[in-house]
């Protein structure tokens, strides 16, 4: 193992004996070590150091961010299991997007779940359901040509997977042909790991040496996503099949009859999958499967439900990220109790202080918790943001004995405390009032449960944080720049990366510096930084709505990115209109017509054109960009692709929601109110003053038997 890139004395010293700064150099030592075995023991299969001396580096490690909570990195190896596997595989554009799914944690949230799905149809009827067990493993996509795989994907983003072909082919449930298949067929499932195959497979690695895994999911994911097969092909992996992406023929037509064809055509697809009629069912079957979990002999996290009927699956279509044909229903989380040490307070991208428990690692559902969320001041003085109390009023202090728990098996979570362990001279926990980052003021204004530092981009914390916001992967996802780089860039005087802008004259900088190059850092070399100049370089043509993402605007999230670049088309209308918006002129209206902004979200965009730091950092990344423009979908198909339309009254023979995505699924722009830009209102009983504006307007009206007529519906 070549030594670290440390100060050797303090590499030697005793964590006790170590000064603030020392523990800092000394923490990012530890953090290079350790990747670097961590890359060549799950990248290259090539362990450098044995198992002893990398347990050690890991200890020595997590007691120095113990004994200094506040330095721990955001790449600290005490969150990390083994390393990205993602150089080595080729990328694989879904044509189907694989989404998440939204979660239900009580019986409340499942009828709320059947109610939304009621009220999108507009839906009296019969909804029978599928409950089926959502396996705790890794997502993958199968796709079948002629009958034969031609290639496999990990899930990725969402959009962009890793091609895991060759190692797919080693998994014995996942077959090379098919049979009586469509001619093309994305078969998606789990790959998994049972329990007696995972501990056979720590047995044997035990055995020979080699490091052990911490739980079959791991052990699964890790298998998959080896660069070498015929280490895939070593590890006793499984696949369960659940769904479908594209698909030239249907595969039935039900959720359930589907299941059914997949199994038929030689998947292996879940026993305790079961159709259900109703609600109540579905809970009852959720009840047999929690009881049984335990003996299953593999990990399973939940159930999940879906609309049966596919017709209706397709017509409730899907958000963002998640369909609003299904849920996953997990199970209750695991709790613990443990000591909290002590209270961080987190600046984040719009300056929200939030307080983070550092607490003395506990074991929760297999996961090793140390720091939990405490939500904001309110929560830990034991109220709601509405003054209500919560925890029978018991606040939070220091000291404090204190139940855990993993919100979703995900986020760790205070949830109560055990005030017969508190110390005599605890005092209640006083919430800063200034940013601990840059001093400003942190104020909360009425109606907000949190408190946030006013410095803007002055704040280093908001500043860095945003920047980490601009890379991520649903804004301009440069390959190679991450959180960790973000920092290192944000830090370094001759880097200077302080604004998105900066990202993009990183190149030309490096190479005027006759000095310090980029090259010979820690952590980079000469294929790393071509490959992350290069990477940067393919990011200057963005698409609209990751822009406006991007640039982290309060209160503009994925969705409202995306309405506004569907709304205003290219950057020049959308930079236009919120440059001229003000109350009562007519950008204001037209941007408050748009369906799905509200005056908060308006007001957020204007404020920050109008700051002249933020516009300048605005212009500048602008500057160095194209911006594609929204290209309307179904554009020489559509009757209505283009067309501004407006929704009123009662519509008879589908809800209001269900009409909106259509139409949008179309290819219109669908508005709130009623203005000089609107094409066609669309009127069912009770229309009012937008049918009155419409007539005033001369914009063209129609009922709602003409619309379908219009899409093709009728």
């Amino acid at each position: 193992m070549a030594v670290g890139q440390g100060n050797g004395a303090v590499a030697a010293r005793a964590v006790e004996a170590l000064t603030e700064a020392e523990a800092r150099e000394e923490l990012a030592r530890l953090a290079a070590e350790i990747g670097r075995a961590n890359e060549a023991y799950h990248l290259l299969d090539a362990p450098e150091i044995s198992d002893a001396d990398y347990d050690a580096l890991r200890r020595r490690n997590a007691a120095i961010e113990a004994r200094f909570p506040k330095l721990k990195r955001s790449d600290s190896p005490s969150d990390q299991v083994g390393a990205t596997v993602a150089e080595g595989f080729g990328k694989v554009a879904h044509r189907v997007r694989m989404l998440s799914l939204e979660n239900a944690f009580d019986d409340a949230d499942v009828a709320d779940f059947e109610a939304r799905v009621r009220s999108y149809l507009n839906h009296s009827g019969p909804l029978a359901l599928t409950a089926e067990p959502k396996i705790d493993g890794l997502s993958l996509s199968l796709r079948y040509e002629g009958g034969v795989l031609v290639q496999a994907a990990t899930r990725g983003d969402g959009e962009v997977g890793e091609n895991v072909t060759d190692n797919a082919r080693t998994i014995a449930d996942i077959p090379h042909s098919l049979t009586d298949a469509p001619e093309v067929l994305e078969v998606r499932g789990e790959v998994y790991m049972s329990h007696a195959d995972f501990a056979a497979l720590n047995t044997r690695q035990a055995e020979a040496g080699g490091k052990t895994f911490a739980n079959p999911r791991n052990a699964a994911a890790g298998s998959l996503r080896q660069l070498d097969a015929t280490i895939t092909a070593a590890r006793p992996l499984r696949f369960f099949a659940y769904a479908w992406g594209e698909v030239s023929a249907p595969l039935a037509a039900t959720q359930f009859a589907a299941i059914a064809r997949l199994k038929a055509l030689g998947f292996v697809t879940n026993p305790l999958t079961t159709r259900c009629e109703t609600v109540a069912a579905a809970l009852d079957h959720y009840r047999r499967i929690e009881a049984d979990r335990a003996g299953l002999g593999y990990d399973i996290d939940g159930v999940v439900y879906k609309v049966d009927d596919l017709a209706l699956q397709a017509r409730l279509g899907f958000r963002s990220a998640t369909p609003r044909w299904a849920i996953a229903h997990k199970f209750p989380a695991e709790l613990a109790w443990t000591d909290l040490l002590g209270i961080d307070i987190q600046v984040g991208r719009t300056g929200a202080l939030s307080p983070v428990a550092r607490l003395r690692p506990v074991t929760v559902g297999g996961v090793v918790v140390s720091n939990a969320t405490l939500h904001n001041e309110d929560y830990i003085a034991g109220r709601d943001s509405r003054g209500q109390m919560i925890r029978a009023g018991k606040d939070i202090r220091l000291g404090d004995r204190v139940q855990v728990y993993r919100a979703g098996d995900v986020i760790p979570k205070v949830a109560d405390v055990d005030l017969s362990h508190r110390r005599t001279d605890a005092q209640p926990y006083v919430f800063p009032d200034t940013c601990p980052e840059c001093g400003s003021p942190a104020l909360r204004e009425e109606g907000d449960s949190t408190r946030r530092c006013t410095g803007g981009l002055i704040c280093p914390a908001q500043a860095v944080e945003r920047l980490k916001h601009f890379v991520s992967r649903h804004a301009f996802d440069i390959e190679g720049l991450g959180a960790k780089q973000i920092e290192m860039f944000f830090r370094d005087a001759d880097l200077a990366v302080k604004a998105p802008a900066d990202i993009f004259t990183l190149a030309e900088r490096d190479a005027a510096n006759p000095l310090r190059k980029l090259k010979n850092r820690d952590g980079f070399g000469e294929v790393s930084t071509r490959k992350l100049f290069a990477a940067i370089e393919a990011k200057r043509s963005i698409p609209l709505d990751r822009l406006i993402f991007a640039l982290g605007i309060r209160h503009v999230g994925e969705v409202a990115a995306q309405v506004l670049a569907r709304h205003y088309g290219t950057w020049e209308a959308f930079e236009e209109a919120v440059t001229t918006a003000e109350e009562g002129s007519p950008a204001w209206e037209g941007l408050l017509s748009i369906d799905g902004v509200g005056r908060t979200l308006a007001g957020s965009l204007v404020a920050a054109f109008r700051n002249p730091a933020e516009r300048a950092a605005i212009d500048a990344l602008v500057a160095q960009l194209t911006v594609q423009p929204v290209v309307w979908k179904a554009a020489t198909e559509s009757p209505v692709a283009g067309l501004t339309v407006v929704f009123t009254g009662t519509l008879e023979k589908m809800t209001r929601a269900e009409a909106k995505a259509r139409a949008e699924a179309l290819g219109a722009k669908v508005a709130g109110s009623v203005s000089a830009k609107t094409d066609l209102l669309v009127a069912g009983p009770g229309a009012g003053s937008k049918a009155k504006e419409a007539a005033k307007l001369g914009v063209r009206m129609i009922d709602e038997d003409a619309w379908l007529a219009l899409i093709g519906d009728a």
